[in-house]
């Protein structure tokens, strides 16, 4: 496969943060803790339907020690919209506990503590390391995983891959920002079904579009 050169990278990056320059999560929470639960629900899930279960969720539980005190059965209704709702309030509940006992309450900043979490894998210990500690990670999900090869932005064919491909390509001072300006940009421009590449900001940059020609 064919990748982007050093520049066109840079120019790829520089058009996404002239469209949005401080680009946010679009799951909604209220402190560190409930971005947590919250990213733990959106695996196979929209966030736009976690965000409509937590919106009361977050009312009576937004820390470990209160959503103990709601426990398994008072979370399910809260939840039961959300696919594999029952394993993910399992994995919240546990998760609560151990942040309790292992964390004094407190999300943890790296990412090997956030990986001992129950239902806490590398994307989602990636997700809250950016978006809360500011960190440059760059977790993939299915719209990275997809977009970045096609538009010659990485290779591999695995999270991990393609990840670490991005974390080597990508200029340390866009990292911070760029998994939301990819996943944003696979949401709604370069989407799985009828990509909108004639309204595309990076088009003629993109190696699948122009077909390996220059910019």
């Amino acid at each position: 496969m064919e990748l982007l050169s050093k520049n066109q990278i840079i120019e790829v990056m520089e058009r996404l943060k002239a469209q949005n320059p401080n680009p946010k999560s679009e799951l909604e929470y209220v402190n560190p803790y409930t971005l947590l639960v919250a990213v733990v629900l959106s695996a196979q899930a929209t966030d736009k339907s976690v965000n409509l279960a937590t919106k009361e969720l977050f009312k009576v539980a937004d820390t470990p020690q209160k959503m103990l005190a709601l426990g398994l059965d008072g979370l399910i209704p809260y939840i039961k919209s959300i696919g594999l709702y029952k394993n993910k309030g399992a994995n919240i509940i546990k998760l609560s506990q151990q942040l309790i006992e292992d964390f004094n309450s407190t999300v943890p900043d790296t990412r090997e503590e956030l990986m001992t979490l129950r239902g806490v894998g590398r994307k989602t210990a990636n997700v809250v390391l950016n978006v809360i500690f500011h960190k440059p990670t760059m977790p993939v999900d299915t719209h990275l995983l997809r977009i970045c090869p096609k538009i010659g932005l990485a290779e591999g064919t695995t999270p991990e891959q393609v990840e670490e491909s991005l974390l080597q390509r990508i200029p340390p001072e866009y990292l911070e920002h760029a998994h939301h300006w990819l996943l944003l940009h696979g949401r709604y421009v370069c989407t799985a079904r009828n990509p909108k590449c004639k309204e595309c900001i990076i088009n003629n940059i993109c190696k699948e579009y122009t077909n390996g020609r220059s910019i």
